[in-house]
């Protein structure tokens, strides 16, 4: 590993640890020639569907990008960086578990929407206000009272029926 301070190739492993899942390992290094210390996280690198954004245009999945986003709408809310990559997390192991080797930008929306909404409800309604791209402010207020309704105790739910999108992750 090269060192980012100095660009000399002699690093030295100080310090090896594995996340609770098993899946990142973090490597304190120390470069021998400058002997400043960096971090490195190993991960596993799996194949990612390709985006098919709404102009047909592809591009790759972009990890830091889907965090960049979903953190643009938690901003100055109270959620958790953990809560929040736990999340990016979840839609990832979603986008692998689907099998596909393309996924509409629409898809992936859905799917941080539905993180958004049970972190936290106003970033919920930031981003589906621009995902949705909303025209007037009857917009907002329909989703506020989306995000307000609760079934009441003792009644039954009014949840409409699951379709088949919801079934592939079982919603």
């Amino acid at each position: 590993m090269k060192c980012p301070f100095c660009g000399d190739p002699n690093t030295q492993v100080t310090d090896t640890r594995e996340n609770d899942d098993g899946d990142v390992v973090r490597r304190r290094r120390r470069c021998v020639s400058c002997d400043k210390r960096f971090t490195t996280y190993e991960r596993i690198d799996l194949k990612m569907p390709h985006i098919v954004k709404r102009n047909g245009s592809r591009s790759d999945f972009d990890h830091a990008k889907l965090a960049g986003s979903m953190k643009l709408a938690l901003r100055k809310r109270p959620v958790t960086t953990e809560a929040l990559e736990a999340a990016v997390d979840r839609i990832q192991a979603r986008l692998l578990a689907m099998g596909e080797n393309e996924v509409s930008s629409e898809k992936i929306g859905e799917l941080v929407m539905k993180e958004l909404k049970q972190l936290d409800k106003v970033a919920y309604i930031r981003f589906a206000s621009v995902y949705r791209n909303f025209a007037d402010v009857d917009e907002f207020s329909e989703v506020i009272r989306e995000v307000q309704s609760r079934p009441k105790k003792g009644r039954a739910s009014t949840k409409p029926p699951a379709d088949s999108e919801h079934d592939l992750f079982g919603d």
